[in-house]
């Protein structure tokens, strides 16, 4: 039975571990917090000794055929456009080798025309002889399709279902397949069957009520673990960041979710799901991100980039507009030189300086965790 079958009843029917959860977000006293943040350090030591997962995404293309009002990259978003070919993919894969990384998150927005069948596969065979474990963040696919992106090298899914509030989503997102609350819902199982070893999920937190996102979420990991037992799953909720669109956001004070609040809900999973992988981006400040380091988080990104070619340029003689799905050419007068972000960061140290605060803090930062060679005979 699929989540989406059965998420309205989770909710009402809280399970044992699911009411423990939401005690753990309540409204909590300094004391209370600090005793859960204290929990949350030895768990994490237990689990994961004093390790940090480093990795960077690497963006292909920001072409979107969704409407996402929340979103840099939605599709009615007048912004600089473009799809890296296999080889400038390459280039930008080469640059974050050189900085020290061996795990990359490959995102693109979702547009079956610009990328096209085959092209991730493209990617993945070019990408899968230097860098070791590679995952993807793009629009849904079906099992088949998984089976064949694992078949060609990735071994992980990141998929973020935004917000878990069924209402606010039919609100936010006005065109394209994305619109599906329940079949974005069902992606992990889809991608579990598929044959992915490793699945990340979370919520985009600023969009709805931050403790009805994050009891949600909880129900999620929670059927997830029981159904897809033999993947590793991460989670994550990174907050909402000014983007293409809105660089003037400010957010609503009504869903924010303040800082005290978001060291709250990543001690309060580490208690409930000891085992399950914490992601911090480099959306969230650095000063927030080293003193979460060692409190339950398991994997940073550093030194990240938003838009494709972010790293080295590549990309950057090939933008364009794209209006009602086809691309418009630019004219000389633009004075652009590079892609749209989709969204702004605020950690914007380097790799090796986010290494250095780890190092600082006895924390050991894991560039590599997995390498093919063990399942050879």
């Amino acid at each position: 039975m699929s989540f989406s079958t059965r998420f309205n009843a989770a909710l009402d029917a809280k399970s044992a571990l699911l009411r423990r959860f939401e005690s753990l977000i309540a409204p909590a006293s300094d004391r209370e917090l600090e005793a859960l943040a204290r929990e949350s350090q030895q768990l994490t030591r237990r689990h994961f000794g004093r390790t940090m997962r480093l990795f960077a995404p690497l963006y292909l293309s920001n072409e979107c055929v969704n409407n996402c009002s929340y979103c840099g990259f939605s599709r009615d978003n007048a912004i600089f456009r473009v799809t890296l070919s296999v080889d400038q993919v390459v280039r930008e894969a080469r640059h974050l080798h050189e900085l020290g990384f061996r795990n990359l998150l490959l995102v693109a927005g979702e547009h079956p025309k610009f990328v096209s069948d085959g092209y991730l596969q493209d990617c993945l065979d070019a990408l899968k002889r230097f860098i070791p474990t590679l995952a993807i963040e793009v629009g849904p696919m079906e099992d088949h399709q998984y089976s064949e992106i694992v078949r060609h090298g990735a071994e992980g899914l990141v998929v973020y279902q935004e917000t878990y509030h069924r209402e606010t989503y039919q609100r936010l997102h006005t065109a394209g397949p994305k619109k599906n609350f329940d079949w974005r819902l069902d992606c992990p199982e889809r991608a579990y069957a598929g044959g992915f070893r490793r699945i990340g999920i979370g919520s985009l937190f600023g969009l709805a009520d931050w403790r009805h996102e994050a009891l949600a979420l909880a129900a999620h990991l929670e059927h997830l673990y029981k159904h897809c037992w033999k993947a590793q799953f991460t989670i994550a909720f990174p907050r909402m960041r000014p983007y293409a669109g809105n660089y003037q956001y400010q957010p609503d004070p009504d869903l924010f979710l303040s800082d005290r609040a978001l060291v709250q809900l990543a001690c309060a999973f580490r208690s409930c799901f000891p085992q399950v992988g914490i992601v911090l981006s480099t959306r969230e400040p650095g000063p927030l991100r080293d003193a979460l380091a060692p409190l339950g988080v398991t994997h940073m990104s550093a030194g990240a980039r938003t838009e494709p070619g972010g790293y080295t340029g590549a990309g950057s003689d090939d933008l364009h507009l794209t209006v009602k799905g086809r691309r418009v050419e630019l004219s000389e007068s633009t004075g652009c030189e590079k892609a749209t972000e989709q969204f702004k960061i605020d950690d914007t140290r380097s790799a090796a300086q986010v290494a250095a605060m780890l190092r600082s803090k006895q924390l050991d930062p894991v560039w590599k965790d997995w390498d093919p060679a063990i399942l050879t005979p």
